[in-house]
């Protein structure tokens, strides 16, 4: 079960964070690099996992380093994107680029 202490950190971590906890997968994996976990959650609860600049994912695998190093392993966390994230993002990209073209709206660059 030692195996498994860094899987069982991210989502202790991770659920303690979140909106949606029952949303919460994690899933780990062993190759030639090390261990790979992979975290997925709500769409919703993305921006609270990333965090601003990428500060909370940095920390939380800074944290993943510590224990890893400690078992003298290399842990590696991938942030799954959720399904059609980048499509609602270039859709309000989309419908910007619309209100500039009408002169509806100026944009301050």
């Amino acid at each position: 079960m030692a195996a498994e202490a860094d899987k069982d950190f991210v989502e202790m971590v991770v659920k303690a964070i979140v909106d949606h906890p029952e949303d919460v997968k994690t899933k780990r994996s062993v190759d030639e690099m090390g261990v790979l976990i992979e975290l997925t959650v709500h769409p919703e609860d993305m921006g609270k996992i990333i965090g601003k600049e990428g500060r909370t994912a940095k920390s939380i695998r800074t944290l993943l380093r510590v224990l890893g190093a400690k078992n003298n392993a290399r842990v590696n966390l991938k942030i799954v994107e959720p399904e059609g994230r980048e499509a609602k993002v270039s859709e309000s990209n989309e419908a910007k680029e619309e209100k500039l073209e009408e002169g509806k709206a100026t944009e301050v660059v």
